[in-house]
Protein backbone atom coordinates (compact mmCIF):
# COMPACT_ATOMS: atom_id res chain seq x y z
CA UNK A 1 0.00 0.00 0.00
CA UNK A 2 1.21 3.81 -0.54
CA UNK A 3 0.33 6.54 1.89
CA UNK A 4 -0.03 9.91 1.06
CA UNK A 5 0.13 13.13 3.15
CA UNK A 6 -3.86 15.06 3.29
CA UNK A 7 -2.58 17.98 1.56
CA UNK A 8 0.10 20.22 3.13
CA UNK A 9 -0.62 18.26 6.38
CA UNK A 10 1.65 15.70 8.32
CA UNK A 11 -1.75 13.01 8.16
CA UNK A 12 -1.16 10.04 6.02
CA UNK A 13 -3.46 7.93 5.07
CA UNK A 14 -3.38 4.87 2.88
CA UNK A 15 -3.90 5.86 -1.24
CA UNK A 16 -6.87 3.62 -1.29
CA UNK A 17 -9.24 3.25 1.66
CA UNK A 18 -12.52 2.03 2.76
CA UNK A 19 -16.10 3.99 3.71
CA UNK A 20 -19.21 2.92 5.08
CA UNK A 21 -21.74 4.75 2.65
CA UNK A 22 -24.69 2.64 1.49
CA UNK A 23 -23.34 -0.25 2.87
CA UNK A 24 -23.29 -0.28 6.48
CA UNK A 25 -26.30 -1.05 8.15
CA UNK A 26 -28.20 -0.91 5.28
CA UNK A 27 -27.04 -3.81 2.72
CA UNK A 28 -24.75 -5.69 5.30
CA UNK A 29 -24.97 -6.96 8.89
CA UNK A 30 -22.16 -6.14 11.69
CA UNK A 31 -20.67 -9.38 10.95
CA UNK A 32 -19.74 -9.06 6.96
CA UNK A 33 -18.80 -5.22 7.78
CA UNK A 34 -16.14 -6.62 10.34
CA UNK A 35 -14.87 -8.94 7.32
CA UNK A 36 -14.51 -6.08 5.05
CA UNK A 37 -12.58 -4.06 7.46
CA UNK A 38 -10.62 -6.56 8.26
CA UNK A 39 -9.65 -7.32 4.54
CA UNK A 40 -9.03 -3.35 3.60
CA UNK A 41 -6.86 -3.37 7.01
CA UNK A 42 -4.96 -6.13 5.92
CA UNK A 43 -4.05 -4.96 2.57
CA UNK A 44 -2.62 -1.71 4.08
CA UNK A 45 -5.52 0.31 4.89
CA UNK A 46 -5.35 3.13 7.76
CA UNK A 47 -8.21 5.13 6.84
CA UNK A 48 -11.81 4.54 7.53
CA UNK A 49 -14.57 6.85 6.46
CA UNK A 50 -17.81 7.79 8.00
CA UNK A 51 -21.03 10.10 8.62
CA UNK A 52 -23.60 10.78 10.87
CA UNK A 53 -26.40 10.20 7.78
CA UNK A 54 -25.28 7.16 6.96
CA UNK A 55 -28.12 4.59 7.59
CA UNK A 56 -29.39 7.28 10.40
CA UNK A 57 -26.49 7.10 12.19
CA UNK A 58 -26.09 2.89 12.18
CA UNK A 59 -23.57 3.30 10.08
CA UNK A 60 -20.67 4.31 12.50
CA UNK A 61 -22.61 2.79 15.42
CA UNK A 62 -21.17 -0.54 13.40
CA UNK A 63 -18.23 0.58 12.55
CA UNK A 64 -17.64 1.66 16.39
CA UNK A 65 -18.25 -1.91 17.26
CA UNK A 66 -15.99 -3.63 14.77
CA UNK A 67 -13.07 -0.61 16.04
CA UNK A 68 -13.62 -2.34 19.28
CA UNK A 69 -13.85 -5.84 18.93
CA UNK A 70 -10.42 -5.17 16.51
CA UNK A 71 -8.47 -3.63 18.78
CA UNK A 72 -6.31 -2.02 16.47
CA UNK A 73 -3.73 0.36 17.99
CA UNK A 74 -5.69 3.91 17.77
CA UNK A 75 -2.57 5.57 16.45
CA UNK A 76 -2.81 3.27 13.32
CA UNK A 77 -6.17 3.62 12.25
CA UNK A 78 -7.42 7.30 10.53
CA UNK A 79 -11.19 7.41 10.89
CA UNK A 80 -13.15 10.33 9.58
CA UNK A 81 -17.10 11.47 10.17
CA UNK A 82 -19.21 13.98 8.76
CA UNK A 83 -22.00 16.38 10.05
CA UNK A 84 -25.10 17.88 8.90
CA UNK A 85 -27.58 15.84 8.98
CA UNK A 86 -29.61 14.55 12.14
CA UNK A 87 -33.26 15.09 11.77
CA UNK A 88 -35.83 17.31 10.38
CA UNK A 89 -35.86 19.78 13.48
CA UNK A 90 -34.56 23.42 12.93
CA UNK A 91 -31.29 22.71 14.67
CA UNK A 92 -30.80 18.91 13.46
CA UNK A 93 -29.63 20.19 9.74
CA UNK A 94 -26.85 22.16 8.91
CA UNK A 95 -23.25 23.00 10.23
CA UNK A 96 -24.44 25.84 13.29
CA UNK A 97 -22.30 25.49 16.46
CA UNK A 98 -24.45 23.84 17.99
CA UNK A 99 -25.74 21.22 15.67
CA UNK A 100 -21.71 20.77 15.08
CA UNK A 101 -20.99 20.14 18.68
CA UNK A 102 -23.97 18.27 19.66
CA UNK A 103 -23.30 16.21 16.42
CA UNK A 104 -19.86 15.34 17.15
CA UNK A 105 -20.42 13.96 20.23
CA UNK A 106 -23.25 11.95 19.13
CA UNK A 107 -20.86 10.81 16.41
CA UNK A 108 -18.35 10.15 19.04
CA UNK A 109 -20.34 7.93 21.15
CA UNK A 110 -21.62 5.66 18.17
CA UNK A 111 -17.92 4.89 17.09
CA UNK A 112 -17.05 4.50 20.73
CA UNK A 113 -14.08 6.90 19.71
CA UNK A 114 -12.07 9.71 21.51
CA UNK A 115 -11.75 11.79 18.90
CA UNK A 116 -12.02 11.15 15.30
CA UNK A 117 -8.81 12.30 13.22
CA UNK A 118 -10.98 13.80 10.33
CA UNK A 119 -14.09 16.08 10.97
CA UNK A 120 -16.09 17.32 7.75
CA UNK A 121 -18.45 19.76 7.67
CA UNK A 122 -21.40 17.33 4.79
CA UNK A 123 -22.31 20.24 2.85
CA UNK A 124 -22.21 24.14 2.98
CA UNK A 125 -24.64 25.57 5.10
CA UNK A 126 -26.58 29.16 3.70
CA UNK A 127 -27.80 29.68 6.73
CA UNK A 128 -25.16 29.61 8.74
CA UNK A 129 -22.01 31.96 8.56
CA UNK A 130 -18.80 30.72 7.25
CA UNK A 131 -16.96 32.37 10.40
CA UNK A 132 -19.50 30.41 13.36
CA UNK A 133 -18.56 26.95 11.63
CA UNK A 134 -14.75 27.62 11.15
CA UNK A 135 -14.91 28.51 15.36
CA UNK A 136 -16.91 25.55 16.01
CA UNK A 137 -14.36 23.63 14.30
CA UNK A 138 -11.80 25.39 15.69
CA UNK A 139 -13.53 24.81 19.38
CA UNK A 140 -13.68 20.76 18.61
CA UNK A 141 -10.35 20.36 17.91
CA UNK A 142 -9.49 22.73 20.81
CA UNK A 143 -11.49 19.96 22.54
CA UNK A 144 -9.82 17.31 21.65
CA UNK A 145 -12.94 15.47 19.73
CA UNK A 146 -11.08 16.21 16.56
CA UNK A 147 -7.35 16.68 15.17
CA UNK A 148 -8.29 17.81 11.55
CA UNK A 149 -11.20 19.33 9.88
CA UNK A 150 -12.61 19.63 6.46
CA UNK A 151 -15.17 20.23 4.05
CA UNK A 152 -17.56 18.14 1.50
CA UNK A 153 -18.41 19.02 -1.60
CA UNK A 154 -17.95 23.08 -0.75
CA UNK A 155 -17.71 25.17 -3.05
CA UNK A 156 -13.74 26.72 -3.71
CA UNK A 157 -15.04 30.13 -3.01
CA UNK A 158 -16.51 28.62 0.47
CA UNK A 159 -13.25 27.06 1.09
CA UNK A 160 -11.59 30.23 0.20
CA UNK A 161 -13.41 31.94 3.09
CA UNK A 162 -12.98 29.66 5.81
CA UNK A 163 -9.32 29.79 5.26
CA UNK A 164 -8.45 33.49 5.63
CA UNK A 165 -11.58 34.15 8.28
CA UNK A 166 -9.43 30.93 9.78
CA UNK A 167 -6.18 32.75 9.19
CA UNK A 168 -7.36 36.33 9.99
CA UNK A 169 -8.45 34.95 13.66
CA UNK A 170 -5.71 32.66 14.21
CA UNK A 171 -7.72 29.53 13.77
CA UNK A 172 -7.25 26.27 12.42
CA UNK A 173 -8.11 26.34 8.78
CA UNK A 174 -9.85 23.21 6.91
CA UNK A 175 -7.37 20.44 6.16
CA UNK A 176 -9.56 18.76 3.35
CA UNK A 177 -12.42 18.06 1.41
CA UNK A 178 -14.00 15.08 0.69
CA UNK A 179 -15.84 15.74 -3.38
CA UNK A 180 -17.01 13.09 -6.05
CA UNK A 181 -14.52 12.01 -7.73
CA UNK A 182 -14.47 9.36 -10.77
CA UNK A 183 -14.03 8.99 -14.60
CA UNK A 184 -17.38 10.48 -14.91
CA UNK A 185 -17.35 13.46 -12.58
CA UNK A 186 -14.35 15.37 -12.64
CA UNK A 187 -14.95 19.04 -12.53
CA UNK A 188 -14.81 19.46 -8.41
CA UNK A 189 -11.26 17.92 -8.38
CA UNK A 190 -9.73 19.15 -11.69
CA UNK A 191 -11.48 22.48 -12.37
CA UNK A 192 -13.23 24.23 -9.03
CA UNK A 193 -10.02 23.56 -6.64
CA UNK A 194 -7.39 23.97 -9.03
CA UNK A 195 -6.52 26.74 -7.77
CA UNK A 196 -6.30 25.89 -4.18
CA UNK A 197 -4.24 22.84 -4.17
CA UNK A 198 -0.88 25.25 -3.41
CA UNK A 199 -2.58 28.03 -1.92
CA UNK A 200 -4.45 26.38 0.56
CA UNK A 201 -2.72 23.22 0.90
CA UNK A 202 -5.69 21.40 0.13
CA UNK A 203 -6.27 17.55 0.76
CA UNK A 204 -8.99 15.49 -1.07
CA UNK A 205 -10.63 12.20 0.12
CA UNK A 206 -12.77 11.34 -2.64
CA UNK A 207 -15.67 9.31 -2.70
CA UNK A 208 -17.68 7.45 -5.70
CA UNK A 209 -14.84 6.33 -7.46
CA UNK A 210 -16.79 3.55 -9.58
CA UNK A 211 -19.76 5.87 -10.08
CA UNK A 212 -21.57 3.48 -8.15
CA UNK A 213 -21.12 0.46 -9.98
CA UNK A 214 -21.20 1.79 -12.96
CA UNK A 215 -17.44 1.62 -14.15
CA UNK A 216 -17.10 -1.62 -12.74
CA UNK A 217 -19.42 -3.19 -16.06
CA UNK A 218 -21.37 -5.07 -14.22
CA UNK A 219 -24.58 -2.83 -15.42
CA UNK A 220 -23.23 -2.86 -18.81
CA UNK A 221 -26.16 -5.75 -19.90
CA UNK A 222 -28.84 -4.36 -17.89
CA UNK A 223 -29.31 -3.87 -14.21
CA UNK A 224 -28.25 -6.75 -11.44
CA UNK A 225 -31.87 -7.59 -9.10
CA UNK A 226 -29.60 -7.28 -6.11
CA UNK A 227 -27.38 -4.33 -6.98
CA UNK A 228 -27.36 -1.09 -5.16
CA UNK A 229 -29.37 0.54 -8.31
CA UNK A 230 -32.32 -1.60 -6.86
CA UNK A 231 -32.49 -0.74 -3.04
CA UNK A 232 -35.30 1.15 -1.85
CA UNK A 233 -34.26 4.80 -1.33
CA UNK A 234 -32.11 4.88 -4.48
CA UNK A 235 -34.79 5.19 -7.32
CA UNK A 236 -32.90 8.22 -8.31
CA UNK A 237 -29.70 6.37 -9.01
CA UNK A 238 -31.79 4.32 -10.98
CA UNK A 239 -33.59 7.16 -13.16
CA UNK A 240 -29.91 7.63 -13.42
CA UNK A 241 -28.42 4.48 -14.85
CA UNK A 242 -31.70 4.50 -17.14
CA UNK A 243 -31.46 8.20 -18.38
CA UNK A 244 -30.13 9.29 -21.74
CA UNK A 245 -26.98 10.32 -20.19
CA UNK A 246 -26.80 7.11 -18.35
CA UNK A 247 -26.38 4.92 -21.08
CA UNK A 248 -24.28 7.24 -22.92
CA UNK A 249 -21.90 6.17 -19.95
CA UNK A 250 -22.39 2.65 -19.89
CA UNK A 251 -21.27 2.35 -23.68
CA UNK A 252 -17.94 3.96 -22.46
CA UNK A 253 -17.39 1.79 -20.28
CA UNK A 254 -17.53 -0.87 -22.86
CA UNK A 255 -14.74 0.83 -24.64
CA UNK A 256 -12.87 1.26 -21.54
CA UNK A 257 -12.57 -2.30 -20.97
CA UNK A 258 -10.34 -3.35 -23.83
CA UNK A 259 -8.02 -0.95 -22.02
CA UNK A 260 -8.44 -2.61 -18.79
CA UNK A 261 -7.59 -6.09 -20.52
CA UNK A 262 -4.45 -4.64 -21.78
CA UNK A 263 -3.36 -4.42 -17.93
CA UNK A 264 -4.30 -7.38 -17.08
CA UNK A 265 -6.92 -5.56 -14.55
CA UNK A 266 -10.71 -5.41 -14.07
CA UNK A 267 -12.36 -2.27 -14.88
CA UNK A 268 -12.92 -1.60 -11.31
CA UNK A 269 -9.18 -1.36 -10.66
CA UNK A 270 -8.63 0.49 -13.90
CA UNK A 271 -11.29 3.35 -12.41
CA UNK A 272 -9.60 3.29 -9.06
CA UNK A 273 -5.98 3.24 -10.25
CA UNK A 274 -7.14 6.31 -12.33
CA UNK A 275 -8.57 8.59 -9.75
CA UNK A 276 -5.47 6.94 -7.56
CA UNK A 277 -2.95 8.59 -10.03
CA UNK A 278 -3.90 12.04 -9.65
CA UNK A 279 -1.46 13.75 -7.47
CA UNK A 280 -3.75 16.24 -5.55
CA UNK A 281 -5.78 12.80 -4.23
CA UNK A 282 -4.69 11.66 -0.77
CA UNK A 283 -7.13 9.12 -0.57
CA UNK A 284 -9.69 7.23 -2.53
CA UNK A 285 -12.26 5.88 -0.61
CA UNK A 286 -13.88 2.70 -1.86
CA UNK A 287 -16.70 0.67 -0.61
CA UNK A 288 -17.51 -2.95 -0.82
CA UNK A 289 -20.40 -5.49 0.43
CA UNK A 290 -17.46 -8.73 0.76
CA UNK A 291 -14.22 -8.71 2.08
CA UNK A 292 -13.73 -10.44 -1.72
CA UNK A 293 -14.77 -7.77 -3.27
CA UNK A 294 -12.73 -5.55 -0.48
CA UNK A 295 -9.62 -7.78 -1.46
CA UNK A 296 -9.99 -6.83 -5.21
CA UNK A 297 -10.14 -3.46 -5.41
CA UNK A 298 -7.35 -2.88 -3.08
CA UNK A 299 -5.23 -4.42 -6.16
CA UNK A 300 -5.89 -1.65 -7.82
CA UNK A 301 -3.13 0.19 -6.03
CA UNK A 302 -0.41 -2.25 -8.00
CA UNK A 303 -2.34 -0.97 -11.59
CA UNK A 304 -1.48 2.80 -10.61
CA UNK A 305 2.54 2.57 -11.86
CA UNK A 306 0.50 0.92 -15.17
CA UNK A 307 -1.10 4.44 -15.63
CA UNK A 308 0.91 5.73 -17.99
CA UNK A 309 0.85 9.16 -20.23
CA UNK A 310 -0.34 6.83 -23.12
CA UNK A 311 -3.15 4.83 -21.10
CA UNK A 312 -4.39 8.32 -20.20
CA UNK A 313 -4.43 8.86 -23.91
CA UNK A 314 -6.15 6.20 -24.48
CA UNK A 315 -8.60 6.48 -21.92
CA UNK A 316 -9.38 10.43 -22.89
CA UNK A 317 -9.91 9.12 -26.00
CA UNK A 318 -12.76 7.07 -24.78
CA UNK A 319 -14.32 9.76 -22.41
CA UNK A 320 -13.96 12.74 -24.10
CA UNK A 321 -14.63 14.65 -21.21
CA UNK A 322 -11.18 16.78 -19.84
CA UNK A 323 -11.99 19.63 -17.83
CA UNK A 324 -10.46 23.06 -18.47
CA UNK A 325 -9.16 24.13 -15.19
CA UNK A 326 -11.02 26.97 -13.48
CA UNK A 327 -8.93 30.18 -13.81
CA UNK A 328 -11.05 32.76 -10.85
CA UNK A 329 -12.32 31.07 -7.66
CA UNK A 330 -12.67 34.31 -5.76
Amino acid sequence: MEYRNVGASGLEVSALSFGSWVTFGDQIDEQIAEDCMKAAWETGVNYFDNAEAYAGGRAESVMGSVLKRMAWKRSEVVISTKIFWAGKGPNQVGVSRKRLIEGTTASLARLQLDYVDMLLCHRPDSRTPIEETVRAMNYLINQGKALYWGTSWWSAKQLLSAYHIARRERLIPPTVEQPEYNMFAREWVESEYEGLYDELGLGLTTWSPLASGMLTGKYNEGIPPTSRVTLKGYEWLRKEFESGEGKARIEKVKKLAPIAKSLNCSLAQLALAWCAKNPRVSTVITGATRPEQVAENMKAIDVVPLITPQVIFEIENVLQNKLVPAKTYR
